[in-house]
């Protein structure tokens, strides 16, 4: 049985707070699914165009976490949260601040790829077209940069109008990477995006993950602990919705300060 330590603290980062890429969760910020509290007491500090990697077994709470940055979970009945998230100095749940457009700004890719029964253009297009923008040059211009954006271009160029659903799964994912980009979000939210994929695929996700923190700021849920020293910046360990260690990748792996975060890279519980 691992027991939980006291709260763990961010490391020491250098960064703008009102910087639109910069995502504080503060005041002790807790979450709750009805009456189950689900996060507890979380304060951390997560840099702009940086890979933070969110690791810990399953119902630790690092999706719930991930989620609540766009504020996908006010979509389930019930939920209610105490402290604060902030991005780029504003408060996500400031009430004069519209969710739409907080999710404009907040791109998400989901573990199972989910594109659109539509054509690889349209996929792109899609919110682009809901916002009333329609004309063609420019919605031209955003599918060729987003599809290059996610490294696809290259492979899709000649078949933009056909279906979607004929691409492989790891094209598949990299089009809904490129559907996220196409807004041109501030962070790029990414839930176990390579967990249906096979080698081949993931390897392409996280060489295209390397390239997009020059533009956006990542965050990534991950099972997988090689892929989250592969990609990541910073690492945060979570167990049972607290926050146990967060710090650079490297030290959270090679020299971990708490016994529950060394116990489960090493593969002895989770």
């Amino acid at each position: 049985m691992v027991e939980t330590n006291k709260a763990a603290t961010s490391p020491a980062i250098s960064s703008d707070s009102t910087d639109p890429q910069y995502i504080q969760v503060k005041d002790n910020y807790g979450f709750w699914y009805g009456d189950t509290k689900v996060l507890h007491d979380l304060n951390m500090d997560i840099p702009k165009k940086k890979v933070t990697a969110f690791i810990g077994p399953s119902g630790c709470g690092k999706s719930t976490l991930l989620r609540n940055f766009n504020r996908m979970n006010d979509l389930v009945e019930g939920t209610h949260h105490s402290g604060d998230i902030v991005i780029g100095g504003r408060s996500i749940y400031d009430p004069k601040l519209e969710v739409i457009s907080l999710r404009k700004r907040i791109g998400m890719v989901f573990q199972k790829y989910n594109p659109f029964p539509k054509t690889i253009y349209e996929n792109i297009v899609y919110s682009l077209r809901i916002a009333g923008r329609s004309k063609k040059s420019h919605l031209d211009d955003v599918v060729e940069r987003s599809l290059r954006g996610a490294a696809l271009w290259d492979e899709v160029k000649d078949r933009v109008h056909d279906s979607a659903l004929g691409l492989s799964g790891g094209q598949m994912q990299r089009l809904c990477i490129a559907r996220a980009i196409a807004n041109e979000p501030e962070v790029l939210l990414m839930d176990e995006p390579c967990s249906a994929l096979d080698p081949i695929a993931t390897g392409k996700i996280e060489e295209l993950i390397h390239t997009l923190k020059d533009e956006y700021t990542i965050v990534i849920v991950t099972h997988n602990m090689q892929q989250a020293t592969r990609v990541s910046d910073y690492t945060a360990f979570f167990y049972l919705g607290k926050l146990i260690e967060y710090n650079d990748t490297e030290t959270v792996f090679m020299n971990p300060k708490e016994e529950q975060t060394e116990a489960y890279v090493s593969g002895r519980f989770g």
